[in-house]
Formats: structure tokens, C-alpha cells, sequence
């Protein structure tokens, strides 16, 4: 990938004292919440938000998410990986993503279908996270240690193989590719996994075996009643208090 310099192209200041920043790296648009009274002379502790894919950037819940964390003293950013959001997708890519989303909706999405979609993605999203950690990083303000928050599959690669990452919570929906499942064994850092119980795209025993995979000593599991999109907002609150024991 060509590397090039992060590109600030807008910035907005919220109600609550957040400054909202979006940015072109290369190819890569992301957004970088803050603080607005935020100082060089006190570099902020960075947690990075990913979603799953098809989720873009803008979406109101991820930026919920976000200026709740900034609230708690961070700086947050995500992006819009390749084929993620609003990133423009090859024909190959739109098949694919076409084929996967009949699958599920006959019910028959099977492991080899997940892997055959799921796992380029991870394939791709990696490098470009690593690309934008290089250039958060660099900026004035925000310093280390680093958390990763979201898409599971992918934090499980970011977090096995990239030293500057501190923390990681992860929500149990979604499928997680073979590559990533051997990976989790590798991962080392505190993790919080949030799993909903009656989630009807992730099966409950294959993410408690996840869990069990992880090889971490320091793990917890939260586990609630409901479907895919039913995580209380009470856990951004458990979730905030554990990235402030790893990351302040």
C-alpha cells in the first residue's frame, strides 16, 4: 500500500464538547473524535472503534459509541477499511457479498460460505487499521497505550499481531473465520467479550469455545438476554471502566 500523510477534510464541534474530524489517509477516510479541551502537553490514550462490515464510518451508533468514550478521556477513531462502509467495492467483492447475503437469507449460510466472505475481509481491513494506527499515532495529543473496541474478527488479528494494542473489546456477534479462531490462542492482552445469548447469527457454544480458545490470562466475559443488536448501553459504562484499568 502506498504510504502517505493523514489529510484533515472536516471537522465539526459537537454538543457535548467533542470535536468530530474526519480524514483521508491515502485511500483510508476514517474520523477522529476528541476532546475539545484536549492539549498537546497531555497526549490522550487512543482507542480504536471498528465495525463490522457494511456498517459505514457515519453510522449514528458508532458515533454514539465514540463520543461516549471520549467523555471518559480518549481519543477514538475508526475508518472505512477496504470493502467496508462506503468504500467503493470490486465486481468480485459485490458478488461475493451478494452470494453470502442470499445464503443468509435462505438460512443457509454454511462455514465455507462465512469463509469465502468473511475472511478476505480480515485479509484486507488488517493492514489498513495498522496504516492508520501509524499515522493516529503520530499525531500531536494522542499518545499510547491503544484499545481496539468492535468487529471481533478482525480484533482478534489486530490483536495478536500488533505489540502497540493494550486492550481489546470485543463483541461476540459475527463469524470468525478458522484463521482468526488459531490466531485467539495467540492473543495476550486483557480482553472484555461481550456475547448476547440468544444472538441468531452467532451460534452461543461456538463463541463460549472462542472464549476458551483466547489465550490471554486476563479475560472476562459479559454475557446478556437478546438478539444481535440488543447489547445494553450499560456495558459502554463496563466497558469504559475497563479500558481506563489497561489504558490510564
Amino acid at each position: 500500500m502506498h504510504r502517505t500523510s493523514l489529510e484533515f477534510t472536516s471537522e465539526q464541534r459537537l454538543d457535548d464538547g467533542v470535536r468530530a474530524r474526519e480524514f483521508t489517509l491515502g485511500d483510508i477516510p476514517g474520523i477522529l473524535w476528541t476532546p475539545e479541551s484536549s492539549t498537546v502537553e497531555q497526549p490522550l490514550p487512543l482507542v480504536l472503534i471498528a465495525h463490522n462490515n457494511g456498517l459505514p464510518m457515519r453510522d449514528a451508533r458508532l458515533g454514539a459509541r465514540a463520543r461516549h468514550t471520549v467523555a471518559q478521556g480518549y481519543a477514538v477513531a475508526t475508518i472505512d477499511a477496504a470493502g467496508c462502509g462506503d468504500r467503493p467495492r470490486t465486481a468480485a467483492e459485490e458478488q461475493a457479498r451478494a452470494e453470502f447475503r442470499r445464503a443468509m437469507q435462505s438460512g443457509g449460510a454454511t462455514d465455507e460460505a462465512f469463509e469465502s466472505f468473511v475472511g478476505p475481509l480480515v485479509e484486507k481491513a488488517a493492514p489498513e487499521w495498522r496504516t492508520a494506527l501509524d499515522a493516529l499515532l503520530a499525531l500531536p495529543g494522542i499518545g499510547g497505550p491503544v484499545g481496539y473496541s468492535g468487529w471481533l474478527a478482525l480484533g482478534i488479528r489486530l490483536a495478536a499481531t500488533e505489540p502497540r494494542i493494550a486492550a481489546a473489546g470485543f463483541f461476540a456477534g459475527g463469524f470468525v473465520p478458522r484463521a482468526q479462531r488459531e490466531e485467539a490462542r495467540q492473543v495476550s492482552v486483557p480482553l472484555l467479550l461481550l456475547l448476547q445469548w440468544d444472538d441468531e447469527g452467532n451460534p452461543r457454544q461456538r463463541a463460549l469455545d472462542l472464549f476458551d480458545a483466547f489465550g490471554t490470562k486476563e479475560k472476562t466475559l459479559h454475557a446478556n438476554m437478546g438478539g444481535h443488536v440488543g447489547t445494553p448501553w450499560f456495558e459502554l459504562e463496563d466497558g469504559g471502566r475497563f479500558f481506563d484499568r489497561h489504558l490510564k
